[in-house]
C-alpha cells in the first residue's frame, strides 16, 4: 500500500473503486471490517475508520445484524445559501428535469398573508413543481411569490429555467431564512415523490428577500432517506 496516503483512506478508496466500477453494485454488501483489516494488514479500528467515513458520505449502509451494504448517495443541497437544483444535479453527472403541477394566481389565505407580509386575500403567484434526478423525484417545491416584485412569473418555461434561477436572475437576493423541519409527509407530498403515506421528510421553509424586500416565501419537501442538507461555517 502506498505509504504516502493514511491507511484508512487507502481502503476508502479500494471500496470506492469498486463501487464506481459496479464491482459492487447497488445493495450489495462489502466485506466485512475484519476481512478488510486482515487483507490489507490493519487494524480492525482503521478499517472501522474507513467505513465510517463512507457511511456518512453516503456511500455506504450499515444494517443492524447484518452488515454494511452499497447505498446511492444521497442528494445533498447547501443550507446557509441558495442553489440551483437543476444545477445541484447535473454537477453530480445526473440528469435534471421536472414536472409542474400547479402554476396560477391565488388569493393569499392567512397563513400565506403572514410569511408574505401582505394583506388577506392580496394577489400572489403561486406554483408547484417536482424536482426530479435521473427520472427520480427529490423535491417538492410549493412556492408563493409577490407579483409586484417578479411580474413575469406566471409566463415563465420552468421546463428551460427553475424558479430559483429566475428569481435570482429578476430579484438578486439580499437576505435568506431556512426552517428545517422533520415532518412526515402528507398524502400529496407523498404521491409527488413517489414514497408512502406518512414518510418522514425534510421540510425547508425558505423566505428571501431582494433589496430587503420580501420576494418569496416556499415549502420544500424532500424524501428522508435520499436528501441532505449541509452548512459550513467558517470560525475566526
Amino acid at each position: 500500500m502506498t505509504q504516502s496516503i493514511p491507511l484508512y483512506q487507502q481502503i476508502k478508496q479500494h471500496i470506492l473503486v469498486r463501487i464506481e466500477s459496479g464491482e459492487y453494485p447497488l445493495h450489495q454488501q462489502i466485506p466485512p471490517e475484519q476481512e478488510l483489516a486482515g487483507q490489507f494488514k490493519v487494524s480492525r479500528m482503521t478499517a472501522h475508520k474507513a467505513i465510517r467515513d463512507l457511511v456518512q458520505e453516503g456511500y455506504l449502509m450499515r444494517r443492524a445484524g447484518l452488515g454494511t451494504f452499497v447505498t446511492e448517495p444521497k442528494a445533498e443541497s447547501p443550507l446557509a445559501d441558495i442553489s440551483n437544483i437543476a444545477d445541484e444535479v447535473r454537477s453530480r453527472g445526473h440528469e435534471y428535469s421536472n414536472s409542474v403541477i400547479v402554476l396560477e394566481a391565488m388569493r393569499a389565505n392567512e397563513e400565506v398573508a403572514l410569511h408574505m407580509g401582505m394583506r388577506l386575500n392580496s394577489r400572489v403567484f403561486h406554483s408547484v413543481m417536482v424536482h426530479k434526478e435521473n427520472g427520480a423525484p427529490i423535491q417538492v417545491e410549493e412556492r408563493f411569490v409577490h407579483p409586484t416584485l417578479a411580474p413575469g412569473y406566471l409566463q415563465c418555461d420552468f421546463g428551460q429555467q427553475t424558479p430559483n434561477a429566475y428569481l435570482v436572475e429578476h430579484c438578486p437576493l439580499s437576505d435568506l431564512e431556512h426552517i428545517v423541519e422533520a415532518r412526515m409527509a402528507p398524502a400529496n407530498i407523498g404521491d409527488w415523490l413517489q414514497i408512502s403515506p406518512d414518510s418522514p421528510c425534510l421540510l425547508v421553509t425558505r423566505r428571501t428577500w431582494s433589496l430587503h424586500q420580501l420576494v418569496s416565501f416556499a415549502r420544500l419537501w424532500h424524501p428522508g432517506d435520499k436528501y441532505k442538507l449541509r452548512s459550513t461555517l467558517k470560525l475566526g
